[in-house]
């Protein structure tokens, strides 16, 4: 009886002080991403009161929030519009993969920590937080935006290439036979495939299924749908996120808009909790003494990642507005980068990599939902100057 006590007197605070929070952001206008990630580390080891009650919770609400954000966000494509972005991306995935592995890399071998840990730390600065990237582009409106569909592309690209990425690291780390992960790998490749035939082929079908009159049922059967192909995907070592994303492309028609109203509100609960979760996995008085090297690790790869996306979203056609915003938000780095991290440390290597890299992903995790809102300021000063140059040419023009 205690235990149900603390448990919900714990909850309710939480989600209090989250509604409380996300009030105060939205009043100044800014994301509330950011003031969660500061909740979590307030409520963490170290912090100012550390949550114990409903720890196991926020693990699994965690999972669920970036479910829901990368299903949410399938649901806004088709397959065909995905397989016709990723034919043209594949090369801005190679120069993702090239800039963004290459800081952590050189990161690691700098401060002597050694190959094995260059592997993993390369991980660590590559991959962008889907979860946060889904959410940024939900609140800031840019789903329709052009260089979504670019975005989306890298995304998928960085999820697939983790797929291969995490078997070998495994294996590595464990010293197996390298077979095992050549195993691993040809399971994760050919799970990808079913899903994404699956996603173009049974699309209609499934869309049919779920087709309900009642919002309670429709509910229930997406979120079920929607956690077992994320577990299966886990099982055969693909991201859950993964699965839930290619459930939403499958969706279509009325159902796809009565899902994404339906489940609206259970994203952004278990999103918050994510944001929270992520920032009390940190703990605080570890992160002052490596805040040199997780601000210049930082300040490296957000200039190569803006360039990846700068790069890609002009290679799909946009112009500078579009280039502009590909860039800026795909800078924030999250839950995959820590669990790298987690595997490097908890296999014996260097403790130090993982407060450099909790450090180095909160200060990413806080910028990358800010540094967007800089995009519409910046277009807003470069249209001014441009007008301000038509307008001097114009009067020193000579008349005809």
């Amino acid at each position: 009886m205690h235990e149900t006590v603390e448990l919900l007197l714990e909850l309710g605070v939480l989600v209090g002080v989250l509604g409380l929070l996300g009030a105060f952001a939205g009043r100044i206008g800014i994301s509330a991403i950011p003031l969660y990630l500061l909740a979590g580390l307030a409520f963490g080891h170290g912090g100012l009161y550390e949550l114990h009650s409903i720890t196991g919770f926020l693990d699994v609400g965690a999972e669920i929030g970036v479910v829901l954000l990368l299903f949410t966000l399938g649901l806004e494509y088709t397959p065909r519009e995905l397989l016709g972005t990723m034919k043209t991306s594949w090369t801005g995935a190679v120069v993702d993969l090239v800039l963004n592995a290459a800081p952590g890399v050189a990161c690691a071998l700098l401060l002597g920590w050694g190959p094995v840990a260059a592997v993993v730390f390369g991980g660590v600065t590559y991959v962008s937080s889907s979860g946060i990237i889904a959410k940024v582009l939900s609140d800031l409106g840019w789903l329709g935006n052009r260089e979504t569909p670019t975005i989306l592309s890298l995304l998928v690209a960085e999820d697939l290439i983790m797929a291969l990425y995490l078997p070998i690291l495994t294996t590595i780390l464990a010293g197996l036979a390298f077979a095992q992960a050549a195993w691993g790998l040809a399971i994760a490749l050919l799970a990808v495939a079913g899903a994404f035939v699956v996603a173009s082929r049974c699309g209609g079908l499934l869309s049919r299924f779920l087709a309900s009159p009642s919002d309670e049922i429709l509910l229930l059967k997406i979120l079920g749908i929607v956690l077992v192909v994320a577990g299966l995907a886990e099982q055969v070592h693909v991201s859950a996120a993964v699965g839930a994303f290619f459930v939403g492309i499958a969706l279509s028609g009325e159902v796809s808009r009565q899902a994404e109203e339906t489940l609206e509100p259970l994203k952004n609960l278990f999103a918050a909790i994510f944001f929270v979760n992520f920032g009390l996995a940190t703990d605080p008085t570890a992160l002052p003494p490596v805040l040199p090297v997780a601000v210049t690790l930082a300040v490296v790869t957000i200039a190569t990642k803006f360039a990846t996306g700068w790069w890609a979203a002009g290679q799909g056609g946009s112009a500078f507005t579009g280039r502009l915003r590909a860039g800026l938000v795909l800078l924030p780095r999250g839950e995959f980068s820590i669990v790298i991290a987690g595997l490097g440390v908890t296999a014996g290597l260097n403790p130090e990599m993982g407060s450099v890299a909790a450090a180095y992903v909160l200060i990413l995790a806080a910028i990358g939902p800010l540094g967007p809102r800089l995009a519409g300021p910046i277009v807003a000063k470069r249209r001014k100057q441009a007008r301000a140059r038509r307008l001097a040419e114009a009067e020193i023009r000579p008349p005809e």
